[in-house]
């Protein structure tokens, strides 16, 4: 058994719960998620089964689609309005769309964030949330990260909805709360929903009662999943060595790419990484046939 599932995670619970649901409702152990929703959060969560397990660090690098709600006036210790207000202000006169618009294309392109503390950031191997408990306080580094759109949907005095495409590695709690800054006012992200990850958009994600009725049928093909991943196609004849951990020992095509998903006669049988120094493709993670 092996496969990808599209999941619509509700708000209220953790996407450690939701691996639990799907574990027993399938019988196997071997599950995981790609990309994190805290558990006031709902929406897409892609989680790899079986085999398919392997390719989870793959699915996290695909770009992500959020939509988020802004609450202005407060901010709180988590960056979300599950956390300890810090600051408020309630004589803030609202901003404009056209404020609002301008402050948002300062925050489009490649951006440098800091992420909420109250995250699973590692510090020294231990996660920044967990050091926050401990009564421990934690620096975080700042990141890089690259916002591709940001768009203002709606707005009411004291809220901002917006949209946005993004990196792997982006913190929309350090975005909602970065808007207000730049807007002069406390804010904080009051929902979040995560529309796509890569190929896994919201319209196709199945809710647990429609998972749990269609069962191991949910299961979706990988290689359906990996569009954000540079295709190279193997001679067929290299496929047994290629399977064996033996490099391509072919040099007719040099990909864009280092990582690359691996086909061999038109079936995916795994990722490749590209040694430029040899000219060759190297197997990273091959997938029984």
């Amino acid at each position: 058994m092996g496969g990808f599932l599209n999941i619509l995670k509700p708000p209220g619970m953790s996407s450690h719960d939701v691996i639990g649901f799907v574990r027993r409702v399938l019988h196997i152990k071997r599950v995981g998620h790609a990309g994190t929703l805290d558990p006031a959060a709902a929406g897409v969560l892609p989680i790899a089964v079986g085999q398919s397990a392997r390719l989870i660090e793959y699915l996290e690098l695909a770009d992500k689609t959020y939509r988020a709600e802004v609450k202005l006036g407060i901010a709180t210790d988590s960056g979300d309005d599950t956390g300890e207000i810090i600051e408020s202000m309630t004589d803030f006169v609202p901003p404009t769309a056209a404020q609002i618009e301008a402050v948002l294309k300062k925050f489009t392109g490649r951006i440098t964030q800091v992420p909420p503390a109250h995250s699973a950031i590692k510090i020294n191997g231990r996660r920044a949330c967990d050091l926050i408990r401990e009564g421990k306080s934690v620096e975080i580094p700042s990141r890089e990260i690259m916002i591709h759109r940001l768009e203002l949907l709606a707005q009411r005095a004291d809220t901002i909805l917006i949209d946005t495409d993004c990196s792997k590695g982006t913190y929309i709690r350090s975005l909602c709360a970065d808007i207000g800054a730049a807007l002069g006012i406390p804010a904080t992200m009051a929902f979040l929903v995560r529309r796509r990850v890569g190929d896994f958009r919201l319209e196709d994600a199945l809710t647990l009662e429609e998972f749990q009725e269609q069962g191991i049928n949910a299961l979706l093909d990988p290689s359906n999943f990996l569009s954000h991943l540079e295709r190279y196609d193997l001679n067929p004849l290299r496929e047994k060595a290629f399977c064996n951990g033996l490099s391509t020992g072919e040099r007719k095509h040099i990909p864009e790419h280092d990582t690359l998903k691996v086909y061999a006669s038109g079936k995916f049988i795994g990722i490749g990484r590209f040694d430029r120094s040899t000219m060759e493709v190297v197997p990273v993670k091959v997938l029984k046939q």
